[in-house]
């Protein structure tokens, strides 16, 4: 079954959510350390679902204090697209460098790093990212920190993956590789759940 998108009706209202705040983030924060792949030391996955991104809409609502029907459809529509579809993982990519300045001169160098993130399973062939297909991030001269991306898997991918073979991701760019595999079993677990 594929991953339902978020309807209003799923939404806590304002008040509702002042209530059950701490508990639903808790709750997400706990799901979400399975969903976090860091890929070498500056760069980093977060898969993204169903539940972080009502956390996600959840939060915009509060902090905007939105509460009328066309704002709230509003915010559905900019995160429903990063609930994944059955057959695919949507992750937000960030390009983690702390420092200001390294960071500037670093997404200078890392241009088209978003187009190089890959995962793997088993011995079948990569999956390259689809990257931010709701707006452009980056241009000649420079990348994002933050960039949305889709991984489509086959069918052959699925069933391999749901038979436990081995989950690998990593970025082949020329300023920066690296490869993680397997990806720990926590993850892969978890990721497993994204698909039909």
């Amino acid at each position: 079954m594929t991953m339902q998108k978020l309807t209003r009706d799923d939404l806590y209202s304002l008040e509702q959510y002042s209530s059950a705040r701490d508990e639903f983030r808790e709750g997400v924060l706990a799901h979400k350390r399975n969903r976090r792949l860091a890929l070498g030391t500056n760069a980093a996955l977060y898969f993204e679902d169903r539940m972080t991104m009502q956390y996600q809409v959840q939060e915009m609502l509060r902090i905007e204090r939105i509460f009328e029907t066309d704002g709230i459809n509003d915010e559905l529509e900019a995160y429903n697209p990063l609930i994944p579809d059955g057959s695919n993982w949507k992750a937000t990519f960030m390009v983690e460098f702390p420092e200001e300045e390294e960071r500037r001169a670093m997404l200078t160098q890392l241009v088209g790093i978003e187009d190089k993130v890959y995962v793997q399973v088993g011995d079948l062939e990569r999956s390259y990212a689809i990257a931010d297909e709701d707006l452009e991030r980056a241009d000649e001269t420079k990348t994002s920190a933050v960039h949305f991306l889709r991984f489509e898997l086959t069918p052959d991918m699925a069933v391999a993956l749901k038979e436990g073979a081995h989950l690998a991701a990593g970025i082949d760019h020329d300023s920066y590789q690296v490869e993680i595999s397997p990806v720990s079993e926590n993850i892969r677990l978890s990721l497993l759940g994204d698909l039909d």
